[in-house]
Order: structure tokens, then C-alpha cells, then sequence
């Protein structure tokens, strides 16, 4: 059954298979093993990451295509649901009108895309796309009277799912039973779906010609495959998941700006991730987004910790001050650069095989 579900592709490592089962287990149980409205929080990012990670996956490490409109996608998911709630009212129908109108406005955007830059060469697909997302991220700040501008969108949700909502007066082991903690396990369904159903693409004839395609293009071009097709397809889906991630964070956050779906610090972030947890695996998608986001959100509280048991010696408090988390943050991406070049995945799978 696990098998099945996995599509075949199993972690092929114990270690691997452990701190995936850890990792998954921990998200589950999040909401009572570290209760608190940040704890829930940063686990609530990290699903959303490990969605638009796993997308981002199947363009990069599968097909071998580097783009830059990724993030815009996140943010056509996210605005979908931010505008039609926001003009329709806190209704399921406003959620799903505009989940699908986000989902067809990415399917044209990738699709024109696809045909009209997979044929140049990758750097320059690359640049087509940096300028696109950039174009878009500028017409959603303008927009201020459709999309809120730089000050963004507030709305409402269905109260089912609204912090107010209430199931039971009395906490279960010591957590509020409320619309928050539902719609917590509403994103983390989401991302196990999600997934699931992305470890069935890329184990599919249809993954296994992307990655011939990422190994030699000429080559799977000689033997009869279309080359654009696949790519373009690749590009479309990835867009796709992109978008569903967008509406699983603006569900979330009940907000949405340019600065929090658009902006090209989050397509550096997942970049990263995908390095640390490992190219052309999907699960490098789970362990890298819950080490990058623990990282982001609390490694400035364990600097600042250090920093204080420090205080007796100056240039090692200041060394550790949390000012310079960022300089931390890099330091550790090095490491694991350097200690996991295939990332954490591929170290761990090519240690199972000796």
C-alpha cells in the first residue's frame, strides 16, 4: 500500500526513510507538540514550501529548466483567493471561484511561456522569465484599486475555518479546538495530496522521458520524442502546483501583498531549498523546506541566546548577535553545500547503496 501511494519511488535509504517518517509524523501533531500561535505558524510556511518546493522540483531537478517565474504563479494562487474573497465575501464559492480562476490565468501564462521561450536556449528562457515576473510583480503593485498595491489585501474566510470559530469550549490536550487548527489540517491534507500526486508525475512514462530529456535533449529529440511538447507540459504543471501553493498560503494568512507571494527573495528561498534537500527527488522538497524555514524563523532566537551566554566574552557576543543571522544562514547553506553536494537526499541514498 506504501509502495503504491509512493508510486514505486521509496526513499531507498533506512536514514532517509526514518526522518521522512519523523518529519511527516512531527507536521501531523504539530498543533500539541508545540502548541503556540508561531509554532503553528512556521509549520502551517513549511507546508506551503513544501508544495511550491516540490513544484519548483519538477522544473528544475526533473526537466532541467531554470526559471524565475515561479514565484509568480505562487502569487497569481494567492491573489486569486485574496480577490474574489475580498469582492465576493468569506464564502466557500469565493474560494473556489477564485481558485479556478487562478489556476486557468497560470495555465495561459505558463502555456504562452512554454511555446514561446522553451526554444531559445536555457539562460535565455531564464532571463524571458526573470523579466516576466518582474513585469508582473510591478502591475500587481500598481493595480491598487483590483489588487490593494503595495499595501496588499485583507479578507475573509468561511468562519469554519477563522480563529473565532470555536468547536469546543474545552482545549484538547491543551490546544484550542478552533477554526485555525482546522484549517491547519486542511493545508497539511493539501501538501500530503499534493505530493502524492507529484511523486506519481515524475514516476510516470511521462516523468521518465522529462528526465531523459534533462540528460540529453538531442538524444530524446533522435529517438522521437517532442521535445517542446514535454517541456511546455512540465512548465504548465509546475505552474499549476505553483498557484495551489499561493492559495494554501493566502487561506493561511487571510492576506496577501506583493512583498509576501511575489517577491524574489522567495524564489532565491527556493532555490536554496532545493539545493540543500536535493535536486530530482521530491522528497528533498520536505526535508529542505522544514530545515530552510526552522532556520529563517528561529535561528535569530538561538543567536540571540548564544549572544547572551556569551556576554562574557565581547567579540564573541557580537560575532553571535542576531543582527547577523543572514551571515549564519549563509554559512550553514555553504556547509551543507559542501558536506551534501548532491543534497541531503542524494547524500543519504548514495550512502545507502555502499
Amino acid at each position: 500500500m506504501l509502495t503504491r501511494l509512493l508510486s514505486n519511488d521509496l526513499p531507498r535509504s533506512r536514514l532517509l526513510a526514518l526522518l521522512l517518517a519523523v518529519l511527516v509524523l512531527g507536521l501531523a501533531f504539530a498543533p500539541f507538540i508545540f502548541p503556540g500561535v508561531k509554532a503553528l505558524s512556521v509549520a502551517a510556511k513549511i507546508l506551503v514550501f513544501i508544495v511550491l518546493v516540490a513544484s519548483f522540483d519538477l522544473l528544475l531537478g526533473y526537466t532541467g529548466i531554470v526559471s524565475f517565474a515561479h514565484t509568480m504563479f505562487f502569487g497569481i494562487g494567492a491573489y486569486g483567493i485574496a480577490i474574489s474573497a475580498s469582492r465576493l465575501g468569506a464564502g466557500w464559492d469565493a474560494v473556489l471561484l477564485g481558485l479556478l480562476a487562478a489556476l486557468a490565468i497560470s495555465f495561459v501564462l505558463s502555456l504562452a511561456i512554454g511555446l514561446f521561450s522553451l526554444r531559445v536556449r536555457a539562460i535565455f528562457f531564464a532571463m524571458i522569465t526573470l523579466a516576466v515576473a518582474s513585469a508582473f510583480q510591478t502591475l500587481a503593485s500598481q493595480l491598487s484599486d483590483f489588487t490593494g498595491g503595495e499595501d496588499g489585501l485583507t479578507f475573509k474566510l468561511p468562519e469554519l475555518i477563522s480563529p473565532s470559530f470555536e468547536f469546543s469550549e474545552e482545549p484538547f490536550l491543551g490546544v484550542s479546538l478552533d477554526g485555525r487548527l482546522l484549517c491547519y489540517y486542511l493545508l497539511f491534507v493539501a501538501a500530503v495530496a499534493l505530493v502524492l500526486a507529484l511523486l506519481r508525475i515524475v514516476n510516470s512514462p511521462f516523468g521518465r522521458v522529462l528526465q531523459a530529456i534533462r540528460e540529453n535533449e538531442f538524444r530524446a529529440e533522435a529517438i522521437g520524442y517532442r521535445v517542446v511538447v514535454y517541456r511546455t507540459t512540465a512548465s504548465v504543471l509546475s505552474a499549476l502546483f505553483a498557484t495551489l501553493a499561493g492559495a494554501m498560503l493566502a487561506i493561511w494568512l487571510r492576506y496577501n501583498g506583493p512583498d509576501t507571494s511575489l517577491s524574489f527573495e522567495i524564489m532565491m528561498d527556493v532555490l536554496l531549498i532545493v539545493v540543500i534537500g536535493g535536486m530530482g527527488t521530491i522528497y528533498g522538497a520536505v526535508i529542505g523546506s522544514v530545515i530552510f524555514v526552522l532556520a529563517q524563523s528561529y535561528l535569530q532566537d538561538l543567536l540571540r541566546f548564544a549572544s547572551e551566554s556569551a556576554s562574557g566574552i565581547s567579540w564573541l557576543a557580537a560575532l553571535l548577535s542576531p543582527d547577523r543571522w543572514l551571515l549564519w544562514l549563509g554559512v550553514l547553506f555553504v556547509l551543507s553545500v559542501y558536506y551534501f553536494p548532491t543534497g541531503i537526499v542524494g547524500r543519504l541514498r548514495a550512502r545507502a547503496l555502499k
